[in-house]
Protein backbone atom coordinates (compact mmCIF):
# COMPACT_ATOMS: atom_id res chain seq x y z
CA UNK A 1 0.00 0.00 0.00
CA UNK A 2 1.11 3.63 -0.69
CA UNK A 3 0.43 6.72 1.61
CA UNK A 4 -0.97 9.35 -0.21
CA UNK A 5 1.50 12.87 -1.11
CA UNK A 6 -1.33 14.58 1.11
CA UNK A 7 -1.04 11.79 4.42
CA UNK A 8 2.84 12.51 3.66
CA UNK A 9 2.79 16.06 3.83
CA UNK A 10 0.55 15.60 7.56
CA UNK A 11 2.56 13.25 8.78
CA UNK A 12 5.54 15.32 7.90
CA UNK A 13 4.06 18.81 9.48
CA UNK A 14 3.17 16.98 12.70
CA UNK A 15 6.81 15.69 13.16
CA UNK A 16 8.26 19.35 12.46
CA UNK A 17 5.37 21.00 15.30
CA UNK A 18 6.42 18.25 17.67
CA UNK A 19 10.16 19.73 17.34
CA UNK A 20 8.19 23.40 17.05
CA UNK A 21 6.92 22.95 20.65
CA UNK A 22 9.96 21.82 21.98
CA UNK A 23 8.41 17.90 22.40
CA UNK A 24 11.02 16.32 20.73
CA UNK A 25 14.83 16.91 20.07
CA UNK A 26 17.06 14.56 17.94
CA UNK A 27 14.79 11.64 19.18
CA UNK A 28 11.13 10.65 18.64
CA UNK A 29 8.38 9.78 15.95
CA UNK A 30 4.98 9.95 14.48
CA UNK A 31 2.36 7.96 12.20
CA UNK A 32 -0.77 8.73 10.88
CA UNK A 33 -3.18 5.36 10.29
CA UNK A 34 -3.80 4.72 6.50
CA UNK A 35 -6.34 1.87 6.97
CA UNK A 36 -6.61 -1.66 9.12
CA UNK A 37 -4.00 -2.76 8.57
CA UNK A 38 -0.97 0.30 7.91
CA UNK A 39 0.24 2.91 8.57
CA UNK A 40 2.80 5.97 7.74
CA UNK A 41 5.44 6.86 9.67
CA UNK A 42 7.75 9.86 9.73
CA UNK A 43 11.22 9.49 8.54
CA UNK A 44 13.98 8.49 11.26
CA UNK A 45 15.60 10.94 11.60
CA UNK A 46 15.20 14.24 13.59
CA UNK A 47 12.10 15.57 13.51
CA UNK A 48 12.73 19.50 13.20
CA UNK A 49 14.85 18.36 10.12
CA UNK A 50 12.89 16.45 8.39
CA UNK A 51 12.58 18.80 4.95
CA UNK A 52 9.53 19.03 2.51
CA UNK A 53 9.07 16.14 0.51
CA UNK A 54 10.66 13.75 2.47
CA UNK A 55 8.64 10.41 2.26
CA UNK A 56 7.60 8.79 5.46
CA UNK A 57 7.67 4.89 5.44
CA UNK A 58 4.02 2.45 5.34
CA UNK A 59 4.05 0.00 8.10
CA UNK A 60 2.25 -2.60 8.75
CA UNK A 61 0.08 -3.72 12.10
CA UNK A 62 1.14 -6.96 11.93
CA UNK A 63 4.72 -8.04 11.07
CA UNK A 64 8.44 -6.91 10.84
CA UNK A 65 9.03 -3.57 10.62
CA UNK A 66 10.07 -2.53 7.10
CA UNK A 67 14.20 -1.71 6.84
CA UNK A 68 15.05 1.51 8.06
CA UNK A 69 12.33 2.25 10.30
CA UNK A 70 13.01 2.54 14.13
CA UNK A 71 12.19 0.01 16.41
CA UNK A 72 10.42 1.57 18.92
CA UNK A 73 8.12 2.05 15.89
CA UNK A 74 6.44 -1.63 17.32
CA UNK A 75 5.09 0.49 20.24
CA UNK A 76 2.72 2.27 17.19
CA UNK A 77 1.97 -1.31 15.87
CA UNK A 78 0.74 -2.68 19.73
CA UNK A 79 -1.70 0.69 19.87
CA UNK A 80 -3.09 0.63 16.73
CA UNK A 81 -3.45 -3.37 16.90
CA UNK A 82 -5.46 -2.87 20.10
CA UNK A 83 -7.43 0.35 19.28
CA UNK A 84 -9.23 0.67 15.94
CA UNK A 85 -10.46 3.92 16.77
CA UNK A 86 -6.90 5.39 17.26
CA UNK A 87 -5.99 7.14 14.12
CA UNK A 88 -2.25 8.93 14.58
CA UNK A 89 0.31 8.24 17.33
CA UNK A 90 3.00 10.44 18.88
CA UNK A 91 6.44 9.37 20.61
CA UNK A 92 8.36 12.65 22.02
CA UNK A 93 10.44 13.16 24.72
CA UNK A 94 9.39 16.64 26.01
CA UNK A 95 11.48 17.72 29.32
CA UNK A 96 9.29 18.00 31.55
CA UNK A 97 7.75 14.33 31.04
CA UNK A 98 10.81 13.50 31.21
CA UNK A 99 12.11 14.81 34.73
CA UNK A 100 8.54 13.98 36.59
CA UNK A 101 9.12 10.25 34.91
CA UNK A 102 12.44 9.91 36.16
CA UNK A 103 10.69 10.58 40.22
CA UNK A 104 8.98 7.64 38.97
CA UNK A 105 5.57 10.25 38.69
CA UNK A 106 3.28 10.67 35.58
CA UNK A 107 0.96 13.73 35.80
CA UNK A 108 -2.49 14.19 37.68
CA UNK A 109 -5.68 15.81 36.42
CA UNK A 110 -4.76 19.34 38.05
CA UNK A 111 -5.45 21.78 35.62
CA UNK A 112 -7.62 22.24 31.80
CA UNK A 113 -4.87 20.34 30.28
CA UNK A 114 -4.36 17.51 32.47
CA UNK A 115 -8.02 16.59 32.51
CA UNK A 116 -7.60 15.15 29.42
CA UNK A 117 -5.74 11.82 31.18
CA UNK A 118 -7.78 11.87 34.31
CA UNK A 119 -6.76 9.97 37.24
CA UNK A 120 -2.91 10.02 35.82
CA UNK A 121 -1.20 8.88 33.02
CA UNK A 122 -0.19 5.01 32.85
CA UNK A 123 3.62 4.66 33.57
CA UNK A 124 5.67 1.65 32.07
CA UNK A 125 8.11 1.56 34.62
CA UNK A 126 10.92 -0.07 32.70
CA UNK A 127 14.03 2.01 31.77
CA UNK A 128 14.70 0.41 28.91
CA UNK A 129 14.28 1.29 25.17
CA UNK A 130 11.00 -0.22 23.75
CA UNK A 131 12.95 -2.00 21.08
CA UNK A 132 11.76 -5.87 21.44
CA UNK A 133 8.08 -7.16 20.80
CA UNK A 134 7.69 -8.22 24.69
CA UNK A 135 8.64 -4.65 25.80
CA UNK A 136 5.80 -2.70 23.10
CA UNK A 137 3.41 -5.75 23.81
CA UNK A 138 3.97 -4.43 27.05
CA UNK A 139 3.24 -0.81 26.57
CA UNK A 140 0.22 -1.67 24.41
CA UNK A 141 -1.21 -3.46 27.15
CA UNK A 142 -0.09 -0.71 29.69
CA UNK A 143 -2.05 1.93 27.72
CA UNK A 144 -5.18 0.28 27.76
CA UNK A 145 -7.83 2.72 26.72
CA UNK A 146 -5.84 6.15 27.72
CA UNK A 147 -5.03 9.01 25.79
CA UNK A 148 -1.14 8.42 26.86
CA UNK A 149 1.56 6.54 28.35
CA UNK A 150 5.06 7.61 29.85
CA UNK A 151 7.77 4.77 28.62
CA UNK A 152 9.73 4.60 31.66
CA UNK A 153 12.61 7.60 31.29
CA UNK A 154 12.16 7.22 27.85
CA UNK A 155 9.24 10.34 27.19
CA UNK A 156 5.79 9.43 26.24
CA UNK A 157 3.30 8.34 23.75
CA UNK A 158 0.03 9.80 22.85
CA UNK A 159 -2.82 8.41 20.87
CA UNK A 160 -5.36 10.39 19.10
CA UNK A 161 -8.16 9.48 16.58
CA UNK A 162 -6.22 11.50 14.14
CA UNK A 163 -2.52 13.39 13.99
CA UNK A 164 -3.66 16.81 14.80
CA UNK A 165 -5.32 15.18 18.31
CA UNK A 166 -2.12 13.43 18.82
CA UNK A 167 0.14 16.26 18.79
CA UNK A 168 -2.40 18.00 20.63
CA UNK A 169 -2.19 15.47 23.73
CA UNK A 170 1.27 15.81 23.26
CA UNK A 171 1.40 19.66 24.15
CA UNK A 172 -1.21 19.02 26.67
CA UNK A 173 0.84 16.08 28.48
CA UNK A 174 4.49 18.14 28.43
CA UNK A 175 1.77 21.20 30.24
CA UNK A 176 0.48 18.67 32.68
CA UNK A 177 3.74 17.22 33.64
CA UNK A 178 5.08 20.77 33.88
CA UNK A 179 1.83 21.54 36.91
CA UNK A 180 3.07 18.44 38.42
CA UNK A 181 6.88 18.98 38.99
CA UNK A 182 5.48 22.75 40.24
CA UNK A 183 3.14 20.99 42.45
CA UNK A 184 5.80 18.84 43.58
CA UNK A 185 8.59 21.95 44.33
CA UNK A 186 5.79 23.79 46.29
CA UNK A 187 5.56 20.64 48.61
CA UNK A 188 1.94 20.89 47.52
CA UNK A 189 1.25 17.53 45.52
CA UNK A 190 -0.79 15.48 48.57
CA UNK A 191 -2.54 17.71 48.96
CA UNK A 192 -3.46 20.88 46.32
CA UNK A 193 -6.75 20.30 44.48
CA UNK A 194 -7.68 17.44 41.97
CA UNK A 195 -10.19 17.16 39.36
CA UNK A 196 -12.67 14.33 40.34
CA UNK A 197 -13.81 12.47 37.57
CA UNK A 198 -17.31 14.60 36.77
CA UNK A 199 -14.81 17.51 36.39
CA UNK A 200 -12.55 16.08 34.35
CA UNK A 201 -14.95 14.73 31.47
CA UNK A 202 -16.40 17.86 31.66
CA UNK A 203 -13.04 19.49 30.93
CA UNK A 204 -11.80 17.44 28.38
CA UNK A 205 -13.57 18.46 25.34
CA UNK A 206 -13.14 18.19 21.51
CA UNK A 207 -15.46 20.96 20.86
CA UNK A 208 -14.87 24.20 19.89
CA UNK A 209 -11.73 23.06 17.76
CA UNK A 210 -8.79 22.45 20.38
CA UNK A 211 -6.63 20.12 18.48
CA UNK A 212 -7.35 22.05 15.25
CA UNK A 213 -6.06 25.62 16.88
CA UNK A 214 -3.38 24.19 18.33
CA UNK A 215 -2.40 22.18 15.33
CA UNK A 216 -2.44 25.64 13.55
CA UNK A 217 -0.23 27.40 16.11
CA UNK A 218 2.70 24.45 16.29
CA UNK A 219 2.38 24.85 12.70
CA UNK A 220 1.81 28.27 11.96
CA UNK A 221 4.91 29.15 9.41
CA UNK A 222 5.30 25.50 7.65
CA UNK A 223 6.00 26.22 4.23
CA UNK A 224 4.13 22.68 3.17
Amino acid sequence: MNATEQQQIKVRKAARALARGGLVNAYGHCSQRLDEQHFLVCAARPMGLIANGEAGTVCTVDGALPEGVLGEVRMHQQIYKRRPEVGAVARFLSPNVLALSALGRTPKARHGFGSYFFPEVPFWSDPGLIRNEAAAIGVGETIGAASAIVVGVNGAVTAGVDIEQAVCLAWFLEDAARVELAALAAGLADSAPRMNEEQARARATWAGRIAERMWEFLTAGDTE
